[in-house]
């Protein structure tokens, strides 16, 4: 009898389902999940639009050396680490909780200073300069290219800007 039962077809199988295997919806579901952590990167790592100023990093060294913004390095003791700081600039990491206190204290409470802001690439900077004027600083700039360069620039680096090694 049990010669009798073969079967003519594939087995069917849960596996099976619809025509498509587990390996197969896994592979979808984990190329799907792949594609789309890579376009959340991509859109974090896309500057926003903004109409504030701009300066190259050579204009922010020189207009921080003749006195005339404050350049304020928003990015990470670990970055600072790595690459220096701007000489000139005062390094406050902008995911501080008091950074707003810390950004006050630096221009003396003066929400009209020109005050620059420099990160590795010019994404973080171009989200601060927003988040800063809508905080009330009127004169916020913007120095996209940043220290590690961007579409819009080599960066500081690259420009062979001094840099002081960091005392944290």
């Amino acid at each position: 009898m049990a010669q009798n039962q073969q079967m003519q077809g594939p087995v069917s199988t849960p596996e099976r389902a619809a025509g498509v295997t587990r390996r197969q919806l896994l592979l979808g579901l984990g190329g799907a999940g792949l594609a789309m952590g890579l376009g959340v990167y991509w859109w974090r790592s896309q500057p926003v639009a903004h109409d504030h100023q701009r300066l190259t990093p050579a204009r922010a060294f020189a207009a921080a050396q003749a006195g005339e913004i404050t350049l304020i390095d928003i990015r990470t003791p670990r970055e600072w680490r790595q690459t220096g700081l701007p000489v000139g600039a005062i390094a406050i990491d902008m995911r501080r909780k008091d950074f707003l206190q810390a950004l006050n204290a630096a221009v003396a409470g003066d929400l009209a200073a020109p005050v620059a802001l420099i990160c590795a690439r010019g994404v973080r900077s171009a989200r601060m300069t927003r988040a800063l004027a809508a905080a009330g600083h009127s004169l916020i700039i913007d120095v996209p290219e940043g220290m590690l360069g961007a579409a819009s620039g080599p960066g500081w680096l690259a420009g062979n800007l001094p840099v002081a090694r960091w005392q944290g």
